[in-house]
């Protein structure tokens, strides 16, 4: 196992389990010990997680693994999501996408459409998120606007005012949300206020919105919220979710969309 997927699966343990002994992790992941304690120093030394004496806990309640370390949860799923996001775009339509790895499906499954493989354009990209901007440029069919702001390294998304002044000018068909928590009382949520500020301004310049998000982000709150349950078009999540999740939704007046 390379260091990077060792690390991710110790973070991933750290998050669901809150906290992590080192014998504990090195019997989960077959590695020695010794070798457990110095990732747990590395993780430590890049404000990844705490240590404690003989193991690890989580950084704090906000807690929030980089993007690099996301990608490989619940990945089928969010790949069903993006295909299935990705079909409700019309040709020649204006798309907002925010960070995160589902929107990043979303992305990719957008790229990949063949009736979007030439037009002028094909599609207008609107998005704050750098990988999503880096993976689409080189479609020219595809117009990206990236905003301006400042570059959050655990989602490579660009949040300030600096982004607020672009997204303030322009208007979007469809803005597609990756959310860390929905709930149909308490909306879509973020664990940044400064990112959760950026995804509003882009689905109030929205005519539609819709939430892609696994359905491990159901029923769940989180430190900054989005907007409400209400304000969101429809949802697009995973068949794991629950029919009393999904019935709380609809009576939101959401369309929900499992795949």
């Amino acid at each position: 196992m390379s260091r990077d997927a060792r690390w991710k699966a110790l973070l991933d343990l750290l998050v669901e389990r809150g906290r992590l002994d080192v014998e504990e992790a090195a019997a989960d992941l077959s590695v020695s010990a010794a070798t457990i304690r110095r990732d747990f120093d590395q993780l430590a030394e890049q404000q990844m997680l705490v240590r404690t004496r003989g193991g690890a806990v989580v950084h704090g309640v906000s807690y929030e693994l980089p993007l690099r370390y996301k990608t490989a949860r619940h990945a089928s799923e969010k790949q069903r999501i993006g295909k299935a996001v990705a079909e409700l775009v019309a040709p020649g339509e204006a798309v907002g996408l925010t960070g995160g790895t589902t929107t990043t499906e979303v992305a990719r499954a957008l790229a990949v459409r063949t009736d979007l493989t030439s037009g002028t354009p094909a599609l207008t990209i609107v998005t704050n998120a750098l990988n999503i901007a880096n993976e689409l440029a080189v479609r020219p069919q595809f117009k990206i606007v990236l905003t301006g702001g400042v570059a959050r390294p655990q989602s490579y998304e660009l949040v300030g005012p600096l982004a607020d002044g672009v997204l303030s000018q322009i208007t979007v068909d469809v803005a597609v949300l990756g959310v860390v928590a929905f709930d149909a009382t308490h909306g879509a949520a973020a664990h940044d206020e400064a990112e959760a500020a950026i995804n509003r301004l882009l689905c109030e310049r929205a005519e539609r919105v819709v939430v892609a998000a696994d359905s491990s982000k159901l029923g769940q709150r989180a430190f900054a919220r989005i907007c409400s349950a209400e304000s969101v078009t429809t949802l697009v999540t995973d068949t794991a979710v629950a029919p009393e999740t999904v019935r709380r939704f609809e009576d939101a007046g959401l369309r929900v969309v499992a795949v």
